[in-house]
C-alpha cells in the first residue's frame, strides 16, 4: 500500500444493523426497552444483596459483583449504539473507539473470571460443606475479585497499547455495532502480525483458563453428588448450582456462536446480531435465571419493595402534616 494511505484518523464509522430509515425506530425501541431491563434488574440485584445481612455469604457477594459488571458491559458499547440511532449518525471518535474498546475487553473478562470464581465457590459449598466458611473467608473472596479486576486490566491495557502503535486508512467503517478488537486490527493499514498473535494467544488464554476451572469444578461437584445416598440430599446440592450452569452454558454458548459466525463467510448483520446476544441478551437474562428459581433473592426483593414503600407512605406522611 502507498505510504499516504498510512495517516491517522479522528473518527471511525460504526455500521451497525441496518440502513434502512424505516427499521431505526424500531432498533431504538428494541435496545432502549433492553438496555433498560438489564440495568433495572442487575441494580435490584446489587440493592437486594447490599439491604439484607441473610445474602452478605460468598455466593451473593460474588452475584452482586457479576451484576454491576453486567451494567457496565451493557453500559459500554449500547448507550452510544442508541445515540447514534436517535441522531441518525455513524460517527464514533477515535479517542471514543479507543475507550470502549478497551472497557469491552475488560469486562468480557471480567464476566468470565466471576462465573469461575462463583464455580469455585459451589464447588467448596458442595464438596467442603464443614469447611465451607474457612475456604471462603471474606479476605480470600475479595482478593479473588481484586484479582480478576487486575488480570484483565492488564489483559485490556495490553491489547489497547498495541492497537495505539497502528494506522489507520482513511474513511474507515467498522462492520460492527460497537469498536471490536478484531475489526480494529482488520481496518489497520500497519502490520498486524503481533497483533493478532497476541489477540488469538492471551485472548484465548484469558478465556480458556476461566472455561478450564469452571469444568474442574463441575467434574468434582459432579462426583460429589453423586456420592450422596439420598434423592432429595442429590437434588437440594443440585439446585444450588443450577442458575450458575444456566448462565455459563448462556455466556459461553452465546460466545461461540459469535465466534463461529465470525468465521464463516457471512454478511457483517449477521456476525453484528449474534454479539447481540452475548453482549446485551445473556446480562439482560441473567437477574432473571438468579432470581425466578431462587427463594432468597426473592424474599430480599420482597423485604426491599415493602422497606422502599413504608419509607414512602412515612415521608409522603411527614409532607402532608402542616
Amino acid at each position: 500500500m502507498d505510504p499516504g494511505n498510512y495517516t491517522g484518523v479522528s473518527e471511525f464509522q460504526l455500521l451497525g444493523f441496518s440502513e434502512k430509515p424505516e427499521l431505526q425506530p424500531l432498533l431504538f425501541g428494541l435496545f432502549l426497552s433492553m438496555y433498560v431491563i438489564t440495568l433495572f434488574g442487575n441494580l435490584l440485584i446489587i440493592l437486594a444483596v447490599s439491604s439484607d445481612s441473610h445474602l452478605h455469604t460468598p455466593m451473593y457477594f460474588f452475584l452482586a459483583n457479576l451484576s454491576f459488571v453486567d451494567i457496565c458491559f451493557t453500559s459500554t458499547t449500547l448507550p452510544k449504539m442508541l445515540w447514534n440511532i436517535q441522531t441518525q449518525s455513524k460517527v464514533i471518535t477515535y479517542t471514543g473507539c479507543i475507550t470502549q474498546m478497551y472497557f469491552f475487553i475488560l469486562f468480557t473478562g471480567l464476566d468470565m473470571f466471576l462465573l469461575a470464581v462463583m464455580a469455585y465457590d459451589r464447588f467448596a459449598a458442595i464438596c467442603h460443606p464443614l469447611h465451607y466458611t474457612v475456604i471462603m473467608n471474606p479476605w480470600l473472596c475479595g482478593l479473588m475479585v481484586l484479582v480478576s479486576w487486575i488480570v484483565n486490566d492488564l489483559h485490556s491495557l495490553l491489547h489497547t497499547s498495541m492497537v495505539l502503535r497502528l494506522s489507520f486508512c482513511t474513511e474507515v467503517e467498522i462492520l460492527h455495532f460497537f469498536c471490536e478488537l478484531n475489526q480494529m486490527i482488520k481496518l489497520s493499514c500497519s502490520d498486524t502480525f503481533l497483533n493478532n498473535m497476541m489477540m488469538y494467544f492471551i485472548a484465548m488464554l484469558v478465556a480458556v483458563c476461566p472455561f478450564i476451572g469452571i469444568l474442574y469444578s463441575y467434574s468434582k461437584i459432579v462426583s460429589s453428588i453423586c456420592g450422596i445416598s439420598s434423592a432429595q440430599g442429590k437434588f437440594k446440592a443440585f439446585s444450588t448450582c443450577t442458575s450458575h450452569l444456566s448462565v455459563v452454558s448462556l455466556f459461553y454458548c452465546t460466545s461461540l456462536g459469535v465466534y463461529l459466525s465470525s468465521a464463516a463467510p457471512q454478511s457483517s448483520q449477521s456476525n453484528a446480531v449474534a454479539s447481540v446476544m452475548y453482549t446485551v441478551v445473556t446480562p439482560m437474562l441473567n437477574p432473571f435465571i438468579y432470581s425466578l428459581r431462587n427463594r432468597d433473592i426473592k424474599r430480599a426483593l420482597m423485604r426491599f419493595y415493602r422497606m422502599a414503600a413504608l419509607k414512602g407512605t412515612i415521608i409522603l406522611g411527614l409532607k402532608k402534616c402542616p
